[in-house]
């Protein structure tokens, strides 16, 4: 059986997906309403099933007349893919941080599951060698991950 917030996500993307213009607006009060919740259980999914690295903004105004507008980031440039990467990855990403964003672009079909996996792989192996045989801080062992994601994800974009 599926959870709640998992009814309240596909509802959304159901909406998403019919809508041409790749952006939806609701009313939180009015969602929570229909699926009989508190107005902060669908503040909950919005904040984290609806995030920039997932591929969405979300913009909202509070009160009487207040809206939920969710926008699904489309790019119709490679340079645009390139700065959305480089600003999901930043300076420094785990290991953990770094699947977790190569599943979701994996999902929203930036990369392909080998594509993935092969930068998975590359990430781990900069990880143990700088671990073992650098003795690299782990600070620093995130900033290498970054750079090498960033640079692997950039190859993949110009491709």
């Amino acid at each position: 059986m599926r959870s709640l917030t998992e009814v309240i996500e596909t509802h959304i993307i159901d909406l998403l997906e019919r809508n041409k213009e790749d952006t939806v607006s609701l009313r939180r009060k009015e969602l929570a309403e229909q699926f009989g919740c508190v107005p902060s259980q669908i503040n909950y999914v919005l904040r984290s099933r609806f995030t920039p690295e997932r591929g969405y903004l979300v913009e909202s105004q509070r009160g009487g007349h207040g809206y939920i507008r969710i926008l699904r980031i489309c790019y119709e440039m490679p340079e645009e893919r390139v700065g959305h990467i480089d600003e999901l990855v930043g300076d420094s990403i785990t290991e953990q941080e770094a699947r977790r964003l190569l599943i979701s672009l994996q999902s929203r079909g930036f990369v392909d599951a080998r594509e993935r996996l092969l930068i998975e792989v590359a990430l781990r192996h900069i990880d143990d060698v700088g671990e073992s045989t650098f003795d690299v801080s782990p600070y620093k062992r995130n900033v290498l991950q970054a750079e090498l994601l960033k640079r692997m994800l950039r190859g993949l974009v110009f491709s």
